[in-house]
């Protein structure tokens, strides 16, 4: 088998490679049901920007509000914090990042 090009994001992988090295899909464009099964929900996203799949970087915790108020009052003042989880996707080609909230906390 030759070395092949990626058709969803044009990435070089050689010939030994069952998945594309950047994105994870087939030779064929499919996308690998593995990678879509480390998304929430098994979302998988394309970008808007260049169109290449991205890639789930995982959820991150972000806080709301004054750092004042949890170094000066320590553990109480974290009660005072508005957190929000996000579900974060980053595009390997371009950079462009997208963040996503649970529907169920919207």
């Amino acid at each position: 088998m030759l070395a092949w090009t990626c058709p969803r994001c044009g990435t070089q992988n050689d010939a030994d490679y069952a998945l594309c090295a950047s994105c994870g899909a087939r030779p064929d464009g499919s996308i690998n049901p593995a990678m879509a099964e480390t998304a929430p929900g098994g979302r998988v996203l394309d970008c808007l920007r260049c169109g290449r799949p991205m890639t789930f970087r995982g959820s991150q915790r972000f806080h709301e509000g004054s750092q004042a108020a949890p170094f000066l009052l320590g553990g109480l003042g974290e009660l005072l914090v508005n957190r929000q989880t996000f579900d974060v996707f980053a595009c390997p080609g371009c950079g462009k990042v997208e963040f996503f909230v649970d529907p169920a906390d919207h």
